[in-house]
């Protein structure tokens, strides 16, 4: 009977940390909201979901006290893709989505400790779709008035080292710096 029950966690482990399984639940929500960056934010972070229509309202899935907001994997994404952002970096963010013109008069910063995938430029994908497994990486996004020098960095995620990538349907562009390479051997045990 223990056998049996170290194998069942051992197994629903796994499967929780699959970056292909997206969270349903709200308790599932949690947990990958919770994997977005390190335990000194993730700890205090009020943790949102996704809204059910763009531009719509964000739900509280917990509230928290420190300035950081944590999201899990997006809905409808191939791959489980959590992050946790600063107030700035989340303005940004949910202006841009909504299809608003973001006015940020700062830097801001973001966290996506499971990683995110993107179009394999390097012969090195990591997924069937041909995807690159872009390691746990910090994002930062600047005033619009610096667009000109994010625009003259790479925009190949799948070299490894760090780009400028943009939301989905936009063109503003945020700078990623991977902190490591990704490892599924690790990403699992």
């Amino acid at each position: 009977m223990k056998l049996l029950t170290t194998v069942l966690v051992t197994v629903a482990t796994v499967f929780a940390q699959s970056s292909d399984r997206l969270p349903t639940t709200d308790a599932e929500k949690i947990a990958d909201a919770l994997r977005a960056g390190p335990a000194f934010i993730t700890q205090d972070a009020t943790l949102l979901d996704w809204p059910a229509a763009p531009g719509g309202e964000y739900r509280v899935l917990r509230k928290g006290s420190n300035e950081w907001t944590c999201l899990p994997g997006i809905p409808g994404y191939p791959h489980d893709e959590p992050g946790c952002f600063d107030r700035i970096f989340l303005r940004w963010m949910q202006d841009s989505l909504a299809g608003r013109t973001p006015q940020i008069e700062s830097v801001g910063i973001a966290y996506m400790y499971i990683g995110a995938w993107v179009p394999d430029s390097s012969g090195k994908a990591h997924a069937p779709d041909h995807t690159f497994h872009v390691g746990p990486h910090i994002m930062i996004v600047s005033p619009h008035k610096n667009q000109d020098e994010l625009q003259k960095l790479s925009h190949d995620g799948s070299s490894g080292m760090p780009y400028v990538a943009h939301l989905p349907g936009q063109t503003d562009l945020y700078l990623v710096m991977p902190i490591r390479e990704w490892d599924e051997r690790v990403a699992h045990q």
